[in-house]
């Protein structure tokens, strides 16, 4: 393996210590620009999407069956994720 030295002529290690703080910086701003934090996942549960989309327990049943809505399950209860079922609503054209 082969190790070398770097000479940095005319710098200060003040002004070299600049230069790694704006380098730094400025990849730190690029990067917050780009970032999108995560949004909660918001689970509803049978009740609450009969609720929302005004329709029957059988209706939101159904819909799971025939793979309209997907459901998700924990501990023997069934929970939907509000943005599914709002992304599974279609517009109607009149």
């Amino acid at each position: 393996m082969q190790t070398g030295t770097i000479q940095f002529i005319q710098t200060s290690p003040e002004e070299m210590e600049n230069r790694f703080f704006n380098r730094i910086k400025s990849e730190f701003e690029s990067i917050k620009k780009e970032f999108q934090p995560k949004q909660p996942t918001e689970f509803l549960t049978r009740q609450q999407v009969k609720e929302l989309l005004d329709v029957d327990l059988s209706t939101v049943h159904n819909w799971t069956k025939r793979g309209k809505l997907q459901a998700y399950g924990i501990a023997g209860r069934v929970y939907y994720k509000r943005a599914e079922v709002e992304q599974a609503l279609k517009p109607i054209n009149f």
